[in-house]
């Protein structure tokens, strides 16, 4: 460890426990979740590419969800996993840097993306003749193109802002990968300016895409209380129900996390919040878009057989 006006070098992962027994469990925990996640993201995207079935505009926005879960898991759980297991908790400067890039890109990118995905089922239910030529591939890839710009772009300007902060005290971050909050919290030194960006960053990023699908799903429940029939308002409810869920899972523990005041932030607490949208959600976005959905099911069926 480096301390004093040194400047820091590397970091220390805390992670969860120094316990040899809980860090094995630990370790077989996390390699299950992950095992999961890839075969799961994997297997989804190889049938939406395989089935022709699937090649419409919903099922071209989850194959790419499914991308961005798949890479924003190999992010973290790999460093996860050798922390678990070696005695060598440490991760270089540039290797944090790295982790906390692709981390907040793909973290962006996900929420911008869930937000086209938001348009894309209003669309599928005001104009259902019509929803081929209003969602065109173009448009689509637009979205999508989009919401990998917006995600990394901002990802950049965060990065280097909190990098940019001077790191010359303690070294131990309290949690099993690079994340912005203890990172904040180990810089010394002035960060009026950061607050400011970080706020700012907060809105456009996150809040602005929440309030977004928010005011989506409002005129999406006005035009299905417009449906006169039960089973028709149960069919068009149920093409945004996967959505939805999805929706609630990943904001909420953003949301949770980064948008309560400082006074309530606590370590021990966010580390088991953290956990959920950087390894559990990419496990559970393939059984969301699957288990219900009877396309996905027939298309893997076909492929089995």
């Amino acid at each position: 460890m480096e301390r004093g006006n040194h400047t820091v070098t590397q970091f220390i992962l805390v992670g969860f426990t120094t316990d040899p027994v809980m860090q094995l469990v630990l370790f077989g925990v996390f390699l299950g979740v992950y095992s999961v996640t890839v075969v799961g993201n994997s297997t989804l995207i190889v049938l939406i590419c395989n089935d022709s079935r699937l090649h419409t505009p919903m099922y071209f926005f989850i194959g790419n969800l499914a991308f961005l879960d798949l890479w924003y898991s190999s992010v973290y759980t790999p460093k996860i996993l050798v922390i678990c297991i070696s005695e060598d908790k440490s991760i270089s400067f540039a290797g944090c840097v790295a982790q906390f890039l692709f981390s907040a890109g793909l973290g962006y990118s996900e929420c911008f993306l869930l937000a086209a995905m938001a348009y894309d089922r209003y669309v599928a239910i005001s104009k259902p003749l019509l929803y081929s030529q209003a969602m065109s591939i173009k448009l689509s890839a637009f979205l999508v193109t989009a919401s990998y710009l917006g995600g990394f772009s901002n990802s950049a300007i965060v990065t280097k802002r909190t990098f940019a902060l001077e790191f010359c005290g303690d070294n131990i971050i309290d949690d099993f990968f690079c994340d912005l909050l203890p990172l904040v919290k180990l810089a010394c030194g002035r960060k009026d300016g950061y607050q400011a960006a970080l706020t700012f960053l907060l809105i456009s990023n996150v809040i602005a895409p929440t309030l977004f699908i928010l005011a989506t799903y409002l005129f999406i429940i006005i035009i299905i209380s417009r449906i006169r029939l039960t089973q028709g308002r149960l069919k068009a409810f149920s093409t945004c129900s996967s959505h939805l869920t999805s929706v609630t899972l990943y904001y909420g523990s953003i949301l949770y996390t980064y948008a309560r005041p400082q006074s309530s932030y606590s370590l021990d607490r966010d580390k088991i919040t953290s956990i959920f949208y950087t390894v559990v959600f990419p496990m559970l976005n393939p059984m969301i878009y699957s288990l219900r959905n009877k396309d996905v099911k027939e298309a893997l069926h076909k492929l089995l057989k």
